[in-house]
């Protein structure tokens, strides 16, 4: 039989931070429409078998199985889709387009002002709708606005949909986020985060292909980065469309069995950070701004992704100033996304392991630090070194899924939680 609630347990997840209510009363949850979800639903539910070490192991990995591919779909699709301009300098966007460079500095940096404006707007959205189907329709916009982008001739347009990329972008991070902590015990967190944060470092991957790959197609009717930008949009859409019809809200509304959903929300009551809650709870985000961990997080993220935004944002340029050609330069991205995917695996893999997040944070700034000297500082002549800068500068965007599982685990109640990831993360997003 399953265990019964608790008085106890049923306060942990009726209380408005996550913490123990010590007002409610003995079999009685105070007002149960700010009570977490997971409470209501454990009050409804029962019979469940006692869940033993190995039916929680067979339980986590279907978890994974369910929920882990299209998390990273969604993170791949967001990264490549706000970097394909990236790749679009070096296929013809300034003379094809008949922008500048300083144009292109600005497409680059008035993206994450939508996405920053954007931010808070979400965090309202996310709770108040089922998190995976307000996700779903996000990415399906943007990659609408993605494939319109290669109907766009000159520098207006060009602005019009990077501004619209970042409104609708701006969600997939906090809402991934916050999923995943709903899945997800603390020391179970930074690898999932990480799992799913892959989508940068094979973003850059399979980006550097389809670039080279679509230099090679000719058409009369659309220039070859206008037909990339239609192709990967279209895909995006179809992602949007199975987020939407495949991901569950939670894992109450999963496919798993009534056992298993018993089990997925028993098994994170350690957490004390609640599944979902409906309720916007104004008081959570004073509480959230009022918290000098907020800052420091804010502090440690800018600081430290601030100059990978950059180097992402214009990467093929930088790279094709080294002396490359338009393919060569597509080709030579490649290994950065390599180093992106060892560094982001080794870090979440020791954070999980040992529940470190700080160390490791500064470890990679070590490297992502000696990168962007060798380009700084190195003779012009020697590609090959500052080549390698550009690589290890990759390392620094590691730092991310560590952060964003930093405060999965650190903060309770949905509305504080949401409010802190779209507070702290929308200029990280590399």
């Amino acid at each position: 039989m399953t265990p019964k609630v608790t008085d106890k347990e049923k306060a942990s997840y009726g209380s408005s931070s996550g913490e123990i209510n010590s007002e409610v009363e003995v079999g009685e949850v105070k007002d149960t429409k700010y009570a977490d979800a997971a409470l209501d639903f454990l009050r409804h539910e029962s019979g469940a078998r006692e869940m033993t070490a190995d039916d929680e192991r067979r339980l986590v990995r279907k978890i994974d199985f369910m929920i882990m591919p299209l998390m990273w779909l969604c993170y791949w699709a967001q990264y490549l889709d706000k970097t394909l301009i990236n790749y679009a300098a070096v296929m013809g966007l300034y003379d094809d387009a008949h922008i500048t460079k300083a144009d292109f500095s600005n497409l680059a940096w008035i993206f994450y002002v939508s996405y920053l404006v954007f931010e808070f707007p979400h965090g309202w959205g996310m709770q108040r709708f089922p998190t995976a189907k307000y996700l779903g329709v996000m990415i399906t916009l943007w990659g609408v606005v993605v494939a319109v982008t290669a109907a766009t001739h000159n520098y207006g347009g060009l602005i019009v949909t990077r501004v619209l990329l970042g409104v609708f972008e701006s969600a997939v991070a906090p809402s991934l986020n916050l999923i995943t902590t709903m899945w997800y015990k603390k020391h179970e967190q930074p690898l999932r985060v990480g799992i799913w944060y892959l989508g940068t470092g094979t973003g850059v991957v399979i980006g550097s292909l389809l670039s080279y790959a679509f230099q090679h197609v000719q058409s009369t009717s659309l220039y070859s980065w206008q037909i990339m930008f239609l192709v990967v949009g279209l895909i995006t859409v179809l992602i949007g469309i199975a987020v939407v019809f495949v991901l569950p809200d939670n894992p109450m509304k999963s496919r798993l069995s009534h056992d298993e959903k018993i089990w997925a929300v028993e098994r994170l009551r350690e957490n004390q950070t609640g599944i979902e809650n409906k309720k916007f709870k104004p008081e959570q985000v004073w509480e959230c701004f009022m918290d000098p961990q907020t800052w420091l997080l804010v502090l440690i993220t800018i600081s430290g992704n601030v100059p990978n935004g950059a180097v992402s944002s214009f990467q093929a340029t930088i790279i094709k100033n080294f002396g490359y050609d338009s393919k060569q330069t597509a080709l030579l991205q490649i290994p950065a996304g390599g180093v992106s995917i060892v560094c982001i695996l080794i870090a979440t893999y020791l954070a999980g392991r040992y529940n470190q997040r700080g160390l490791n944070v500064i470890t990679l700034l070590i490297p992502g630090i000696i990168g962007g000297c060798l380009m700084a500082f190195l003779p012009e002549d020697n590609k090959a070194g500052k080549l390698i800068g550009n690589y290890l500068t990759n390392c620094i965007g590691a730092t991310l899924p560590l952060l964003y599982s930093w405060v999965g685990a650190n903060y309770a109640g949905h509305t504080k939680k949401g409010k802190m990831l779209t507070s702290s993360l929308p200029v990280s997003n590399n």
